[in-house]
């Protein structure tokens, strides 16, 4: 995050801390499976199979937005967040935040390296949960794209397709699925009590996708679309369910 502040500060747009957010896991992920081989801790397996799903997450994640927070103006979020403020207001309420956000969430990821597994069907069963996540991120960003790429007068002022028919916030879903999946396979497999310490990590990633600064924030500009009232009403805000019937 200090290297992420100082880029900012050159190119002068604090939206390039969305770029680094992915790949800040993958070097905590590297580092702690490192720790674990120093210290001979850990099972070797697991050690860099969790690295490899989340430098899978973090480095699509990256590729896909760094267009957009990357160039142009500054992002809308963090200007409203900023107000007034300069560098030093950024540091505080965004690079410092974030720098203890990877940290806490990243606490599955940390515990993977330095602990032994306990239940190898839990590693599979988190797997499986993170490559939903995946399926679900992937799948709706090149849904989003590919109506983006329509003209606006052939497409409704509504994105309501595929994954989106069902979940009004598909890639949010999927990146709160992510984590529970990295939690399943990289804490909660070594047993209770490594579990129990860390299930905060999933728990505020899906707080704030959800509640916070993802999802909710989204739909304060998206409510103000035509159609948007009776697209809300037929598909569900978070958890994917099968969209209600068109009514009129």
């Amino acid at each position: 995050m200090t290297a992420t502040a100082l880029w900012s500060r050159r190119v002068g747009r604090v939206a390039v801390v969305d770029i680094t957010w992915g790949p800040a896991f993958v070097v905590v992920a590297l580092v702690s499976a490192f720790v674990g081989l120093v210290l001979g801790a850990g099972d070797d397996l697991r050690r860099w199979l969790v690295p490899a799903l989340t430098a899978l997450w973090g480095l699509r994640l990256a590729w896909h937005i760094r267009g957009r927070a990357g160039s142009g103006e500054e992002d809308p979020r963090y200007a409203e967040l900023l107000g007034d403020g300069g560098f030093r207001v950024a540091v505080r309420k965004v690079f410092l935040v974030q720098g203890v956000a990877v940290w806490l969430i990243s606490l599955p990821v940390q515990a993977s390296g330095v602990t032994e597994v306990w239940s190898w069907w839990l590693v599979g069963l988190g797997v499986l949960v993170w490559a939903l996540g995946m399926v679900f991120e992937v799948v709706g960003d090149a849904q989003l794209a590919a109506y983006r790429a329509e003209p606006r007068d052939a497409r409704p002022p509504v994105m309501d397709r595929g994954l989106w028919a069902w979940t009004r916030h598909p890639n949010y879903f999927g990146d709160a699925c992510v984590w529970w999946g990295l939690w399943i396979a990289g804490a909660l497999a070594s047993g209770w009590l490594p579990g129990l310490l860390t299930v905060v990590a999933p728990l505020a990633m899906t707080h704030f996708i959800r509640n916070v600064t993802g999802a909710r924030l989204l739909e304060r500009t998206m409510s103000q679309r035509p159609g948007w009232d009776a697209y809300a009403a037929r598909t569900a805000y978070f958890f994917p369910r099968p969209p209600r019937r068109r009514v009129g």
